[in-house]
This record gives C-alpha cells, sequence and structure tokens, in this order.
C-alpha cells in the first residue's frame, strides 16, 4: 500500500475514534445527552479531505450499529434505531456537505470553516429533531425544548473551536497526506 493510503487509512482511524471517545464525554440531558463527538464530526470535516471525512464517519457508525457501546445510548441497531438515532444519521449529510463546502471554497479556508461546521450542525439538527420527535411522540414545541435549545451554547462553542483548530490542523493533515 503506498504511503498515502495508509495515512488516510490512519486519519480515517483516528478520526472515528476521536469521535467515539468524545461519546464518553458528555453532559447527560434527558433525553439526548450533549456529547464531544460531534465536535470531531467537525473537525473530521474541516481538517480532512472529502473521502477520508466521510469514511471516518461512516467508520464509527458501523462499528456503533456493529454492537461497540460507542453511541450515547450503547451499541448496535437498536441503539441506531432509538430515540438518539436521527442525531447519529444526520451525521452522513453533515460530513458529506460539511467536506464538500471545505473543498469547494478551499480558496476561502475562514469562510469554508464557518460554512461548513454551521451547515453540518444545522444537518445534524434537521434529521435529529424531527426523528426524535417521531420516536418518542413529542409536539414540535417539546422537541425544539429537549432536542435542540440546550444544545445551542455548547454547538456555538464546538463550531468556534472547530474553526479556531482547523488552520493549524488542515494544513498538517495536508503535509502528511502530499509525503511521498
Amino acid at each position: 500500500m503506498e504511503r498515502k493510503k495508509i495515512t488516510e487509512t490512519v486519519l480515517i482511524a483516528l478520526f472515528a475514534a476521536l469521535i467515539a471517545a468524545g461519546t464518553f464525554i458528555r453532559i447527560p440531558l434527558a433525553p439526548v445527552p450533549v456529547v464531544l463527538s460531534t465536535l470531531f464530526v467537525l473537525l473530521a470535516v474541516t481538517c480532512l479531505p472529502v473521502f477520508p471525512a466521510i469514511l471516518s464517519v461512516f467508520v464509527y457508525l458501523f462499528l456503533g450499529t456493529a454492537g461497540l457501546p460507542i453511541f450515547t445510548t450503547g451499541g448496535g441497531l437498536a441503539a441506531l434505531l432509538g430515540p438518539t438515532g436521527g442525531y447519529l444519521i444526520g451525521l452522513i449529510p453533515a460530513v458529506i456537505l460539511g467536506s464538500v463546502i471545505m473543498k469547494v471554497l478551499s480558496s476561502r479556508p475562514f469562510l469554508a470553516s464557518v460554512l461548513s461546521t454551521v451547515i453540518a450542525t444545522v444537518l445534524i439538527y434537521a434529521v435529529g429533531l424531527p426523528w426524535l420527535s417521531q420516536k418518542m411522540d413529542l409536539p414540535f414545541t417539546a422537541t425544539l425544548l429537549s432536542g435542540l435549545v440546550p444544545f445551542i451554547p455548547g454547538d456555538i462553542l464546538k463550531i468556534i473551536v472547530a474553526v479556531a483548530v482547523t488552520p493549524v490542523v488542515r494544513p498538517r493533515v495536508k503535509e502528511l497526506l502530499e509525503r511521498e
């Protein structure tokens, strides 16, 4: 395997592991806890090339669905299909669109990282909130009050951290991938 492929594989595994580890750094709220894993998803979006970013999220989701207890409610298909599963499924469009935005706007890295992290965060909620509402039979207002409002300050902080860290990490990742 060529060096670039090995480096990509290591980065994919590293970010999947960071996302998984972030699940264990949590503030318990019902029905959805605050976790640090979304920060690592945002960093995958802003720091990795498109396909490694997407694969890191898919590896995380695969491992959790396969039974590793790396989701907030444990592991396995039941955890993925439970009330918080929509947030997990929302990681897929979030990482895809966020990564594509980073690539398309690569000549404007600050704008790209702000837009990609904000849009990725919105996409996670766009899938997670209706899912939570349906699974828990919550009205719209209750869904927003339990599944969105308490998370806004933390998500703003995660976006700020991701945008601040990206100019340091992204060039190092690019340098690693370009070594011969």
